[in-house]
């Protein structure tokens, strides 16, 4: 620490530059932070689904509806030890912009299959005896200003009932919360049975996907193959994989966003190794005769190199600290679409690559400029 007000002021020599910099190094990873956030959300929580769930969807697609009775033949397939089913309903609330995702679940087995779904468990009594009952994530009931009792009226789009209406009322009976970050809170879960019976007076006769856990995940593939032959040439075959492969394969439907955001840091970063790359150069080029009167008052070679090392990496690292605390503080802010990305946080890890990022950043653009100040002869300096 006895070379910092060194180090400080060398940065200080040229405050227009080093302003300048600073401030290009900061937003590269303002953009690093933000992205690492846009990236989490469109995984939608793919890291923390369960590794002993599986799906299985209709062969075709999964708006294919799959008939009701195929729950029972499932959960007889060895290694199965619970099915639930849901049903996407796609309504509207007030406004078509006011989108969130909404299914009929069987409320039985339901919550049972989600542990990292936190609701208290008066509440899940409530739902249960509540027909017309649903819970609802804490990211939706906050957009809407929701609150347990409140009596909300959705506009059915792919489903009507007998009576020729589309309005569906439901009582809130119940928010629930993420057991951790990165588990979706903006579902909307009601009755299977109060669809059914809405719709097609309890004969709907389908669902649109089921849900099970095995015993153990190393299984997933046998156990999947022994479900999709039980259905094989019927009317409805089915397709079984994990959840976190459907998971994925819904996030990938933009394009595989991971790759993109890639492509597009290290496009910015090797702009930004540029920039600061002739900084550093520059301002070891202006200080040549200054490091030649280091050397002769006793510094060494090292010493020369450990300054300018130094120097390029704490412009970095105040830069990068800079960005990604601004970043953390506009994504702190919340969902910038309103409800499109429930999932949206920067991750720690995120945060800490950051941080790397920025001392690998430093030691990459402060290396030949420093290299250049350890090997200098004080004589041929001097008489620059």
């Amino acid at each position: 620490m006895k070379f910092f007000p060194l180090i400080w002021s060398n940065l200080k020599r040229r405050k227009v530059r080093t302003f300048f910099t600073l401030l290009s190094i900061l937003v590269a990873f303002l953009l690093f932070g933000y992205l690492a956030a846009i990236r989490m959300a469109f995984s939608m929580g793919v890291d923390v689904v369960g590794t002993d769930r599986l799906s299985t969807i209709h062969k075709t697609a999964i708006i294919m509806p799959l008939p009701i009775s195929y729950k029972d033949r499932i959960a007889s397939v060895p290694g199965v030890e619970a099915v639930t089913h849901l049903n996407w309903f796609g309504g509207v609330y007030q406004d078509p912009k006011n989108f969130f995702p909404q299914m009929a679940v069987d409320t039985d087995t339901y919550l049972d299959m989600y542990p990292e779904l936190v609701i208290p468990k008066a509440q899940v009594a409530a739902w249960k005896e509540d027909r017309t009952g649903a819970i609802v994530g804490r990211a939706t009931a906050d957009r809407f200003h929701w609150k347990v009792g409140d009596r909300v009226p959705i506009q059915g789009t792919f489903f009507r009932k007998t009576d020729g209406s589309s309005t569906f009322e439901f009582t809130i009976d119940g928010i629930y919360d993420g057991k951790e970050k990165g588990v979706d809170t903006s579902s909307f879960f009601f009755h299977y049975d109060y669809l059914n019976q809405a719709v097609r007076n309890g004969n709907l006769g389908v669902v649109g996907w089921y849900v099970l856990r095995i015993d153990d995940p190393k299984h997933t593939a046998e156990i999947s193959k022994k479900i999709d032959s039980l259905f094989a040439n019927s009317p409805a075959e089915t397709k079984t994989q994990s959840e976190k492969a459907l998971a994925q394969s819904f996030a990938n439907q933009v394009g595989d966003v991971g790759r993109i955001l890639t492509g597009i840091l290290l496009a910015v970063f090797f702009t930004l190794l540029l920039v600061v790359g002739n900084t550093m150069a520059q301002a070891v080029r202006e200080r040549t005769n200054e490091i030649a009167v280091l050397k002769t008052l006793g510094f060494s070679h090292g010493q020369a190199l450990g300054l300018v090392l130094a120097e390029s990496c704490l412009l970095a690292v105040l830069g990068g600290l800079a960005g990604l605390g601004i970043a953390w503080l506009a994504i702190s802010a919340g969902d910038p679409t309103n409800g499109q990305l429930p999932v949206f946080y920067l991750p720690g890890r995120d945060a800490a690559l950051g941080v790397v990022f920025a001392v690998l950043l430093g030691l990459v653009t402060g290396f030949l400029p420093a290299l250049q100040a350890m090997r200098l002869r004080i004589a041929e300096a001097l008489r620059r």
